[in-house]
Formats: structure tokens, sequence, C-alpha cells
């Protein structure tokens, strides 16, 4: 865990606005490989939920000022009691639940805001209105635009449509963030093109890190790509 508390802090040194934190799970369906490997390398070393937040806690106390989010799987969260209270503790604002789609998310979202977490929703360009309605409706930090169907992964940055963000405003949604395979300052930019609020770097950061790379600068370029819009990772 020293190694990933190093790359938050390196993540927060660069700009980030916020940071998400993963908490691994063994059957990550919306993750690639990228982030798949990484979850198994934590969980054959023993990396377990409170692990995870412990992080977030000793991340909150050094970095007050930047919001945490939790992205997680649905198992993670029913198999601990008290999860949404323990998250909330340890300082996390917002929490993505990647399984669990938006016509049934209602009651997780109870639970999210009993304990003062904030939920966050996933929108796609092929969302169909009833269901982008809902999800406008029951997210609250930021509304998680996917760029591309599938995975997530640093592969050919998204189709950025901004047929989605403005439907999402038209709902009266929280501001959307474009996710999946942003890995450039040219995805940074032309997902803002579109009327989006920032970006989610997740899999590139992973892979920089895997790799050794200078994760500070890195998150520095895509944050400068941004101009005067915030960048999320």
């Amino acid at each position: 865990m020293e190694t990933s508390a190093r790359l938050l802090d390196a993540a927060a040194e660069g700009g980030a606005d916020m940071i998400e934190v993963g908490i691994p799970f063994s059957d990550p369906v919306a993750d690639g490989p990228v982030i798949q490997a990484a979850a198994q390398r934590a969980l054959a070393v023993g990396v377990r939920v409170q692990d995870c937040l412990d992080l977030i806690a000793a991340f909150r106390a050094r970095h007050p000022d930047v919001p945490v989010g939790i992205l997680t799987y649905a198992n993670i969260v029913v198999a601990r009691a008290g999860f949404m209270r323990d998250a909330a503790e340890a300082g996390a604002d917002s929490l993505l639940i990647a399984d669990v789609p938006a016509l049934e998310a209602e009651p997780f979202v109870r639970e999210m805001e009993q304990a003062g977490i904030e939920p966050v929703l996933i929108a796609a360009a092929n969302t169909p209105e009833p269901t982008l309605q809902r999800i406008a409706q029951l997210s609250k930090a930021y509304t998680y635009c996917v760029s591309r169907s599938g995975i997530t992964g640093t592969h050919a940055g998204g189709q950025f449509d901004s047929g989605v963000i403005d439907r999402l405003r038209s709902a009266g949604a929280p501001p959307p963030v474009f996710g999946f395979g942003i890995s450039a300052p040219d995805h940074v930019r032309a997902a803002l093109c579109t009327g989006a609020r920032g970006v989610i770097c997740g899999s590139a950061i992973v892979d920089m890190a895997q790799r050794g790379g200078d994760v500070a600068q890195f998150v520095r370029t895509l944050k400068a790509a941004t101009g005067n819009e915030s960048a999320t990772q």
C-alpha cells in the first residue's frame, strides 16, 4: 500500500482535482487488462477493503482539500456490513459501483445518501432516455460518461459524443465527465470540446506507474490540456 500512497500523492502533486480509488475485486467486468492486472496483483498480496479505506483516510489527512471517490463492484459493497458508513468515515466523498445499472441503483443510492456519500452513475451515448433521466435524478457528485462501449483501457482514445452531454444537461444531471480511453492531452481537449466538465484517467496512470514513469508529470500534462477547465482522475 506504500506504493499506492505514493501514487496518490503524485497525482495530487500533478494537479488532479480529485482522486478515484479503486477497491480491487476478483471479477472487475468493467475494467480492461491494465486495471484487471492491478486488481489481481493487489488481491494476490492480500489487499482487503480495510486497507483501501485506510489508504483513503491517510491520503485525506495529507490532502484534505482533494476529494476522493471510490470505484468498486457490488459484491464488495454488499459483503461488508456498513460499507457506506466506513467509506464516509475514511473520507470518501463519492462512490461509483461499476456493475450496478441505473435502474437497480436506488437501494444503494439511499444507503450512500444516509452515510453522506454522493452517488455516481454511468451514462453512455446509447443510454435510453428514461434511463438517462433516472441517472440524472440519482447521481449527485458528477456523471460518469463513457467515451466508448466496452471496458476501460488506454487504447484508442474515446469517441466523445456531445449528444450525451447535451441530454444530461437538459435532464439536470450533475457535471458530466468523460472516462474510458483517456491517455493523452488530445483526448482531454476533445472531451472538453463536447461540453464535459472534466476527464477521468485511470488505466494510463496505472500503466505508467507499473512502468516506473513520472505520474506527477503525466497528470500535470493532462491538466495543462484542460486550460481553465477541471480535470479529474
